[in-house]
């Protein structure tokens, strides 16, 4: 045992010798953040996979790949540039206190802070100067939080207030520190040893905690919970159940060791792997399929950020927090030919996963991704050919490590069209008719796509847009469960009435109920920038005997005129549409232009509104909110999510209910997903998609792809199929 933790020793102080290298090496310039070398490293974090820098792939329509060193700003919304990064960080280093002790000073965010909206709205790509570039930057410093704003012109420093509760989001240094923390307790390696399990075959995850009460107050703690990967690269099914570690991140003490699973066995490896190389293929392997474009890809991308595609243009960006931001979406009329406004902004805002096991070692599992880890910061480079289809575009990500460099997620978002055999419209006529009418379009939308793995789950997130107006926004759920030791291997020995909190998967395995909730921001500016939310309500009509039906279904508009008018809570037998108009806008016969929101993916949260978690959560205690634009109201979940009491939500602000008729109006939707784990997400989970759309509603004057031509054989391009095997 004493050989073990020596050879384990020396590997760490050889990582921190490695990293102290690196950091020394890599002076002012750009660099990719160290990876340790042992398996202890986070999975939250990009050292545990190759490096970010990696050359583009073959099939990529990226660059070779690039250190971003030359890029400069050319729209107001594109993210700070390596330049402005570093700028950033000597202004901040030069800061007071910040200066007295640069050392001390972490950086857990700095980001474009965009600029005012009505100066983006009149920028003019080509004719317009740029507004002034800012920085928002989120930092700690001697254990007090601090929001500042940077500008990068005249190299002032603005502080801000911080919230009353909560802590910035982590950093990967955070993660990857509190994970090696327990090492340095005698105790945690003789429980680990005592489990059954080397040190060497040892892989943790930091867990935030949430906020369960005044005793967590007042220091930045963080849980950790440990794997075995013997035999195995899914560690995840392989659980030390019941041993949990409270770490102070800041004093990087071990205040509390729980152990209540000694009774609990390691679920053993066999058949968890799910690497192609280990696994194989199956016997009805399907054949490779591929759409190929031979005279390109009908979209553009300008500048890196700027995308243009069948009438629509776009700004899109890579965002540590959020993940992909789409902005000044428009589409070109097909009757007018003008651009017309549709969204402002639009963004994931906060995921919420709270997991449904009361138990010592699983009541605090209750994540905030976005808020607590940076859902972008979790974006892992995209695998093209399977990520992504051949001909896609990647745009990287820029993020700023804890010590304020640079450093470039490749591949982080890709852009396709994709063509999947489905029909954009159609109408053939019958045989009574006399008339020979076959009439069909292909339905051919571009996709904007990222995915984030988030230790074990893996969510992909799709913008795709469609030629009738129409914009999907999807989440599909993959990965691997977070999953349960128990000392059952059969449900024959389950004692009837214990709560299992979960589905037994496979001998010793359970895999515990959670939901997932993504909020999107949705800032819409329908045919410009005030508008309007109505509720059109569907519901019976009695003919009260003068037709021979009896009932019939009546749709009555309703224009809410303050927030609480816009909290909406889906019900099936109360149907609803719910509008975003423009009122000062209307088409020839007098409608008023507008979008409406498509639900779907309508799981809601069950919890009591007083749980500590839904508390924290209550942006999810309605599906769709209005708020008036406020550009301090971004994220659902608070600026500083971390430990939060749920003073800064969502939920609080539209508590004020404030005015939002015929005014600038964000509207936020909630997807929802309810997961009971069956056997089939053993080892690793198929994609579960869910999605809503944003859909024109009178926007247009009649069907805006009516001359859309259809796909001619000759058009095409001619495949010779593969010789039979």
């Amino acid at each position: 045992m004493e050989s073990t933790s020596l050879r384990f020793l020396f590997l760490t102080l050889s990582c921190l010798f490695l990293l102290l290298l690196l950091l020394t090496l890599s002076g002012p310039h750009l660099t990719s953040p160290p990876r340790p070398n042992s398996l202890l490293c986070t999975r939250f974090s990009p050292w545990c996979f190759p490096n970010p820098t990696i050359k583009s792939h073959p099939f990529s329509s990226h660059a070779p790949s690039t250190s971003h060193e030359a890029d400069f700003p050319v729209h107001p919304l594109d993210p700070l540039t390596i330049q402005e990064i570093h700028l950033a960080r000597s202004l901040l280093f030069s800061h007071p206190p910040f200066s007295s002790s640069p050392s001390s000073l972490s950086i857990h965010s700095l980001s474009l802070l965009d600029p005012p909206k009505p100066q983006v709205l009149s920028f003019r790509r080509g004719s317009s100067p740029l507004p002034p570039r800012r920085a928002l930057a989120v930092v700690r410093f001697r254990s007090a939080a601090y929001v500042l704003s940077l500008d990068l012109s005249d190299r002032s420093i603005t502080h801000h207030p911080v919230p009353a509760s909560g802590f910035p989001t982590l950093t990967l240094e955070d993660m990857t520190t509190s994970i090696w923390t327990p090492l340095s307790d005698p105790l945690f390696n003789r429980t680990i040893q005592a489990r059954g399990v080397r040190l060497s075959d040892l892989a943790c995850l930091p867990i935030s905690l949430g906020w369960f009460g005044k005793q967590e107050e007042g220091r930045r703690l963080i849980k950790i919970q440990c794997y075995s990967t013997e035999g195995t690269a899914n560690f995840y099914m392989r659980p030390i159940e019941g041993l949990t570690v409270l770490v102070d991140m800041d004093t990087k003490e071990v205040l509390e060791i729980s152990e209540k699973g000694k009774d609990i066995p390691i679920p053993k490896s066999a058949n968890t792997d799910y690497r192609y190389k280990v696994i194989g293929t199956s016997a009805n392997k399907v054949k490779p399929i591929s759409i190929e474009q031979p005279m390109g890809p009908s979209f553009e991308v300008v500048d890196n950020h700027w995308v243009k595609w069948a009438g629509w243009d776009f700004h899109i960006k890579a965002d540590a927090r959020a993940g992909i931001v789409v902005s000044a979406v428009g589409i070109i009329d097909p009757e007018s030919g003008i651009r017309r406004e549709v969204m402002y902004k639009g963004f994931a805002s906060e995921l919420f996963v709270p997991y449904m096991d009361p138990t010592d070692a699983w009541y605090f599992k209750t994540y905030m991704d976005a808020g607590e880890y940076g859902f972008g910061l979790q974006a892992m480079p995209l695998v093209p050919l399977n990520d992504c289809p051949r001909g896609a575009y990647y745009i990287d990500g820029v993020f700023v490590a804890a010590d304020g460099r640079p450093y470039v997620r490749e591949n982080m978002i890709c852009l396709f069209e994709r063509y999947a055999g489905d029909i954009a419209w159609r109408h053939s006529e019958c045989p009574i008719s006399g008339m020979e009418i076959r009439e069909v379009r292909p339905k051919v939308t571009l996709v904007a796509r990222m995915a984030a793995s988030v230790a074990n789950y893996d969510y992909i997130v799709d913008w795709e847009f469609q030629t009738d107006g129409l914009i999907r926004i999807k989440v599909g759920l993959s990965g691997i469960l977070m999953v349960k030791g128990s000392a059952y291997s059969h449900m024959n020995q389950v004692p009837n009435g214990e709560e299992m909190y979960g589905t037994l998967l496979s001998e010793n395995v359970i895999g515990v109920i959670h939901d997932h909730y993504i909020t999107f921001n949705l800032d819409m500016d329908v045919d410009g920038v005030d508008n309007s939310f109505v509720k059109v309500k569907m519901a019976r009509q009695d003919t009260n005997g003068e037709s021979p039906r009896k009932s019939y279904l009546k749709a009555t508009r309703h224009v809410a005129k303050t927030e609480k008018e816009a909290q909406i809570r889906l019900k099936l037998y109360d149907p609803a549409e719910f509008h975003v108009i423009n009122p000062s806008k209307t088409t020839r016969v007098g409608n008023p232009v507008g979008y409406k929101v498509v639900p779907g993916g309508t799981a809601a949260s069950l919890l009591d509104i007083q749980d500590p978690p839904q508390h924290r959560g209550a942006f999810t205690n309605n599906q769709i909110w209005v708020t008036p634009y406020n550009k301090s109201e971004e994220w659902a979940g608070g600026l500083f999510a971390y430990q939060s009491k749920g003073e800064d939500t969502l939920a609080v602000w539209s508590e004020r209910d404030r005015p939002i008729e015929n005014k600038d109006i964000v509207l936020w939707y909630t997807l929802g997903f309810h997961h009971i784990p069956c056997q089939e997400d053993f080892p690793i989970m198929p994609t579960v998609f869910s999605s809503f759309d944003l859909k024109p509603v009178n926007f247009f004057e009649s069907n805006p792809i009516l001359r859309q031509p259809p796909n001619m054989e000759k058009d095409l391009p001619v495949c010779a199929a593969a010789a039979a095997a």
